[in-house]
């Protein structure tokens, strides 16, 4: 069935039942990073197959949504299918809210399955179409109305991650939580966020593509716990474990029953930011509601001592399989064929020979030339091209393991790299150490911090559409909150820095129909000195892969710069060379030459 065929039968379901504007998120029910094949329902109905985008239906019109990272990639995937792309927060674009204002008549059903939508936007979805004399139908899953070979939900088993690499076992994490839940004066705490209920109950699984983490809601109450959840996910071992911590296990969608028999004397602790709106709907009205972000979020940001030391090992090992990978695309370069998918394949090949390696921890980006542009760029067996001497090649991966996850990025020159694309390297490596060797009062946020790494993009007349850094879950999501760095202030003010946060420094350069770079550390929060001005922070490098000289225009660089790469350079040398055989190790030497 082509994508206009898909587009008649939804407009049919949604006349039999009634709805004349229909909402598709990319969502499941948690507000996953990223989603399952059964809940993959706007991709089958746009073939966008990127991870952020809404699409909206109307009887006569179509539209997707979705923001800069996708642009390039959204325009080409939906050419001929008579959806029109939508470019989010770009100058004249409407938004959702102000396309539905438009759009919806007094007397209209805007429809929506209520369990892929949050609390926050389903409410601002309520209220827009009363204030246009319309309603809203939140319990209509049309997927199940047309989808006539969706997928399964997923029924693999749960592991325990043991306190060897939690540093901290479920006991002490419920206490933690128990007291901020006497803190906010509440009896009660919903969890539906999986990588919160995943860190809290030390379980991890495959539900989510690329995200360890299993199906599941949870209530902690004062002297117990109730998880929903595929029984048949957890082995005997789990159960009797979560028999001592008095946690009860019950079918996953029970959890709507059990919210709606809540009684008039519970206090219940929530984030609605993360709640699916069908979900807070069924909370009784007279039920006292405490809406706040999850402790668990900042709790499990903030990493341990143990998961620290592990994060490290997780890095040495990335470290030797990506410089490993690296030593293999420049010296087999032009030897015999490589593409984007080949090499992305090789580098995870080689992540797969270290001890512990799980799977990779977000879809792989192996990007050459042109499409190194596209922010998010997926390559697949149609867009797949050869990497031929010239241009440069980008890859954005990562890799789980039992002692924590990674995320890096490097661009590297296949032969000679033009003049441009070696100036505009040059820029976003000066950028990326510029930042990473901040040192900063305890107090700031990633938003203090941001144009750091902009500065020399600017003073160029130059930017990159996203993010500066993000947090990183350890084994958990690849992107974890609440800590980042952007330039423009979000919804909600900026989390502040604490030592042993992880982040990322990932500045980039992105040119249309010509090239990209991203250049991309992990960066641990640490403290450094401490006087009357206050205690003041900086970060500690864990990504250890050198960066490639072959693009590198050091005259171009500040002689602190080329300090900071050299200083960077000298200590990957120190911690990979040993691991590597004698070839590699010179060629290893080479690259991390001072400049």
């Amino acid at each position: 069935m082509n994508i206009q065929k898909r587009i008649n039968a939804l407009r049919s379901a949604m006349i039999q039942k009634g709805i004349d504007i229909y909402i598709i998120p990319t969502a499941d029910f948690h507000h996953s990073e990223y989603v399952g094949d059964y809940f993959k329902f706007r991709e089958y109905m746009t073939g966008f197959t990127g991870s952020a985008g809404t699409a909206v239906f109307t009887s006569k019109k179509a539209g997707l949504w979705t923001d800069g990272r996708y642009f390039i990639q959204a325009e080409q995937q939906l050419a001929g299918s008579g959806i029109d792309l939508y470019r989010s927060g770009e100058p004249g674009v409407p938004s959702i809210e102000e396309f539905l204002e438009k759009e919806l008549q007094e007397g209209q059903i805007l429809g929506f399955d209520g369990r892929t939508i949050s609390y926050e936007e389903g409410t601002s979805y309520r209220q827009l179409a009363e204030q246009n004399h319309a309603s809203v139908n939140f319990l209509q899953d049309l997927a199940s109305e047309i989808w006539t070979d969706r997928p399964d939900l997923p029924s693999e088993p749960a592991f325990l991650l043991e306190d060897q690499y939690t540093g901290e076992g479920i006991e002490s994490k419920l206490t933690r939580v128990r007291l901020k839940m006497k803190e906010y004066g509440c009896d009660t705490h919903i969890l539906s966020s999986l990588d919160d209920i995943a860190w809290l109950f030390n379980i991890r699984g495959n539900d989510i593509a690329y995200c360890p983490l299993v199906l599941s809601y949870a209530i902690v109450y004062n002297d117990s716990v109730e998880l929903f959840a595929d029984t048949s996910k957890f082995s005997d071992t789990l159960l009797q474990l979560f028999a001592q911590q008095q946690i009860i296990l019950h079918p996953y969608e029970e959890i709507y029953d059990t919210v709606s028999q809540f009684n008039e004397n519970q206090t219940v602790l929530l984030d609605s930011r993360i709640m699916n709106y069908s979900l807070y709907r069924k909370i009784p009205e007279f039920v006292t509601v405490v809406d706040r972000p999850n402790p668990e979020i900042l709790m499990k940001c903030i990493k341990n001592d143990v998961q620290v030391e592990n994060l490290k090992a997780a890095h040495l090992k990335d470290g030797i399989a990506h410089t490993r990978f690296m030593y293999w695309l420049k010296t087999n370069s032009g030897e015999f064929p490589v593409t984007e998918l080949s090499a992305s394949q090789k580098l995870e090949e080689f992540r797969a020979m270290q001890n512990g390696f799980i799977g990779p921890s977000f879809a792989p980006i192996s990007a050459y030339g042109e499409h190194g542009a596209i922010v998010h760029y997926s390559a697949d067996e149609e867009s797949n091209v050869e990497l031929k001497p010239g241009k440069l090649f980008m890859t954005d991966t990562g890799g789980h393991y039992l002692q924590g996850s990674t995320d890096i990025t490097r661009t590297v020159a296949i032969g000679e790299a033009g003049q441009v694309e070696k100036e505009h390297f040059t820029l976003v490596v000066r950028a990326m150490l510029r930042l990473a060797s901040t040192i900063f009062l305890h107090g700031c946020s990633g938003t203090n911090l941001d144009c750091i790494a902009r500065e020399v993009f600017w003073k160029k007349g130059l930017n990159f559409n996203h993010g500066t850094g993000h947090g990183v879950g350890y084994l958990l999501n690849i992107h974890e909150g609440p800590i980042n760095f952007r330039w423009k202030e979000g919804k909600t003010p900026s989390q502040t820095f604490e030592k042993n946060m992880v982040i990322t420094d990932e500045p980039g350069l992105y040119i249309k129909n010509s090239h990209g770079i991203r250049i991309e550390n992990e960066l641990l929060v640490t403290e450094a000195d401490h006087n009357e001005y206050g205690q003041f922070m900086k970060f500690e490098v864990l990504t250890l892969v050198p960066i490639d000289l072959d693009a590198l225009l050091p005259e171009q660089m500040t002689f602190e710069e080329r300090e900071q790469l050299n200083n960077y350079h000298q200590l990957v040398y120190k911690k990979i060379s040993p691991y590597l055989p004698e070839a590699e190790k010179e060629w290893l030497k080479h690259y991390t030459r001072a400049v």
